[in-house]
Parts: C-alpha cells; sequence; structure tokens
C-alpha cells in the first residue's frame, strides 16, 4: 500500500521521538520514499544523521536556511501524506491553532492532503482540557488521529499518553490512503516451508522462512481485508489476520482446501515440499542401525486443488525457480492460476530468508512483466496493487 508513496515525517520533542526512527525504517521498507521534519526540541531526543541515513535525505528544520526558497510550499507539493509522530502537546496547539511560527506546521498548513497525527504526552497532560480541545479541533478539520495507548511512560508512570507503536500507525496510514478499499474481503495467503517427518527427530523441508507470504497477508489486512493465514512459521500479529498453524504439506492442503471455498481470493506464497517419507518412523533413526532407505511418496497439489474448486477464488500461484523465472510462463499455463509469482531463489536479494524479492509476474496467458529488486513489503504492495485492478469480489 505504501509502495511509492511520498511521505514526510514530522518528529517534535518528546521521548517518544526515539521510535521514530523505527518508524522511518518501516515506511522506506515498504517502499515509501520519505523525508522529514525535525523541530528543534526533536533534536534533544533523537539525532538527525539517523534519520539521514534512513531515508537518504538530510531532515529539514526551518523556513531560513534550507536549498528551497519556499521549503514549506515544496514539500506540500511533493507529499501524498503528512505523518507527525511524535506529536507533543505543544505541537497539537500549533497544529489547532495554526501557528505557522516553525516549519511543521507551515508545512500542514501549504497541505491539502490526508494528515496523520500520533499524540504523545505524560498522562497528566493528556488528561487536561486544552489538548483534548486541540485534538477535537484537528479532528474537526478532517485530521486523522491514531492513539495514544495506555502504557509506560517516561519517568517510570503508566498510563494513557504513550505514542501508538510504529505498526499501529502504519496500519493507520493505510487505511488513510485509502487501503481501505479491499475492506470486505476475504483473503486466503499461505506462507512458510513445510515439514515432512522421516522421525520424530528429522524432516524434509526447505529454507523458506515465510517473509513473503507473511508480507502479503499484512498488506492485505492493512488494505481492510479479512485475511486468513497458514503458515508452518511465525504469524504477524493483526487484528484483521487469522492464523491457521501447520507443519506438513498435508496439513496445509486440508487447511487451505477448507478456508479457499470460502475466499475471495488465494494467494499460495508457501514453499510446499513435493515429496514427502512415505513411511516416517516412530522413534529416532539411529546411527548405529545404518543408512536408512528412505522411500518418498507425493504431497497433495494444493495449487490444483483448490484451481478444481467450483466456484473459486482468484488464485495467485508462487513458484521457487533456480534460474531464469521466465521458464514459469508454462506452469502458469498448466496450474491454471490467475497469476503466478516466480523468482529464482539462487539470485543474490531473491532467494529464501532475504529481505528483498526479484520476481517475474505471469498471467494466463503466460505473459509475464520483470519487477526490479525490492522490499518484500514493496513486492507485497504492488502484488496486491494487481490483484485489485483485475478483480473485485
Amino acid at each position: 500500500m505504501l509502495a511509492g508513496r511520498r511521505i514526510i515525517l514530522g518528529i517534535t520533542g518528546g521521548v517518544a521521538a526515539f521510535k521514530s526512527a523505527y518508524l522511518a525504517r518501516r515506511f522506506v521498507e515498504a517502499g515509501a520514499l520519505v523525508r522529514t521534519i525535525m523541530t528543534r526540541s526533536a533534536t534533544e531526543f533523537l539525532g538527525p544523521q539517523t534519520l539521514a541515513a534512513i531515508t537518504g535525505t538530510p531532515p529539514a528544520f526551518e523556513y531560513f536556511g534550507e536549498d528551497e526558497v519556499s521549503p514549506h510550499t515544496e514539500m506540500a507539493a511533493w507529499a501524498d501524506a503528512i505523518v507527525i509522530a511524535p506529536a507533543t502537546a505543544a505541537t497539537l496547539s500549533r497544529l489547532a491553532a495554526g501557528a505557522s511560527d516553525d516549519l511543521l506546521v507551515g508545512t500542514v498548513l501549504a497541505f491539502s492532503g490526508p494528515v496523520l497525527v500520533a499524540p504523545a504526552m505524560h498522562t497528566a497532560m493528556w488528561e487536561h482540557p486544552a489538548p483534548r480541545r486541540n485534538v477535537a479541533a484537528l479532528e474537526s478539520d478532517g485530521v486523522h488521529i491514531v492513539g495514544p495507548a495506555t502504557g509506560a511512560l517516561a519517568g517510570g508512570d503508566e498510563g494513557p499518553g504513550r505514542m501508538a507503536e510504529p505498526e499501529e500507525i502504519m496500519a493507520a496510514l493505510g487505511l488513510v490512503l485509502g487501503a481501505g478499499t479491499m475492506a470486505g474481503w476475504r483473503v486466503l495467503v499461505t506462507a512458510g516451508g513445510t515439514r515432512e517427518p522421516i522421525d520424530p527427530v528429522r524432516y524434509v523441508g526447505n529454507r523458506s522462512s515465510g517473509k513473503m507470504g507473511n508480507a502479503i497477508a499484512v498488506e492485505a489486512a492493512d488494505r481492510g481485508a479479512d485475511v486468513v493465514l497458514v503458515t508452518t512459521m511465525a504469524a504477524p500479529s493483526h487484528s484483521r489476520i487469522r492464523a491457521i498453524g501447520v507443519e506438513t504439506a498435508d496439513e496445509m492442503a486440508a487447511a487451505v482446501w477448507e478456508e479457499a471455498a470460502k475466499a475471495d481470493v488465494a494467494v499460495l506464497a508457501a514453499a510446499v515440499a513435493d515429496f514427502r517419507p512415505a513411511h516416517p518412523r516412530e522413534s529416532k533413526v539411529r546411527r548405529a542401525d545404518g543408512i536408512p532407505d528412505l522411500e518418498l511418496t507425493n504431497t497433495p497439489d494444493i495449487l490444483a486443488g483448490v484451481a478444481a474448486l467450483q466456484p473459486r477464488p482468484f488464485l495467485v500461484g508462487f513458484a521457487a525457480e533456480t534460474g531464469a523465472a521466465t521458464g514459469a510462463a508454462a506452469k502458469a499455463i498448466a496450474k491454471d492460476v490467475d497469476l503466478l509469482v516466480a523468482n529464482d531463489v539462487t539470485a543474490a536479494g531473491s532467494g529464501f530468508g532475504t529481505e528483498t524479492n526479484a520476481v517475474a509476474v505471469f498471467g494466463r496467458d503466460g505473459a509475464f512483466e520483470e519487477w526490479p529488486t525490492m522490499s518484500k513489503a514493496a513486492v507485497a504492495a504492488r502484488l496486491w496493487d494487481r490483484i485489485v485492478a483485475l478483480r473485485s469480489p
């Protein structure tokens, strides 16, 4: 959802500013272009060079002394969204009053797009009527508010006023930017590599980390979909993701075939073993017993089972290749999928466990488009853009 989006991250002078560095990193990982504005007091809590290293662009501070003649109007014209996190009580007051005596407020005043604000302050300040009035005024002006949460505060206190966590801010921004267009969609995603037991200790498996499937599930959930994630790995925490843990191909097939009948879209990103031991041992195979004979048998073709459903969901398959992904064109046609996503797992930055991926996406006719190497979150965003363009449930 955030891939290619231009985001201004405003950081003000609160102890929660340390979270802003991670938030900036998450925006970048999602494929967004990020510029930052820091108030002078923010620099007491977070070093500008940290943000410059994360975003690739030094933070802006003042109207004067910047490269642009009119930095607030230039940045406002550039941005798709402005996020202010943390937003202190003083910043809420200036925003509500339109007091453009600093670059951040001036940029907000010059901006006509969505603004998301994450308040952060001590409980006693948050419960004072003034910040509440300011928040109400901002909301009436169309500003989106996320948080604050209840939790540990500076000085050892606890209560409401804690800045929302970066993941919550990410999700809120996705909805603000129109991610809710998938609200009401029922989505099924698979992730991870299956493990086929040889004995109670050993298994036949693969190197899949589940990161690509998790990114696809999170992106769909951020866009408002209700997601079922069938996975062999740890599932991401998200209010709209229901995880079903499995281990073997048989277990994954049973869960997928049951859930697919209720889904609008199924994205099968898991690396499912093609073969499993025909006769797994009930006790550990010991070295002293010699090299065992390992007879293999086929596992269920989960993708084919979903493709055969009538009616069936919009179906996206994944193919891990060793070599040029263009060879997957025939598989896209043979498997009768709506889209097939293929990647060369031996290529740098495109294999199992990496943070990035380089894929080729094939249509039903075998025609394909190669995407450049990008973060798995960005691949997921671009994939859902393609799915939404092709299908509406």
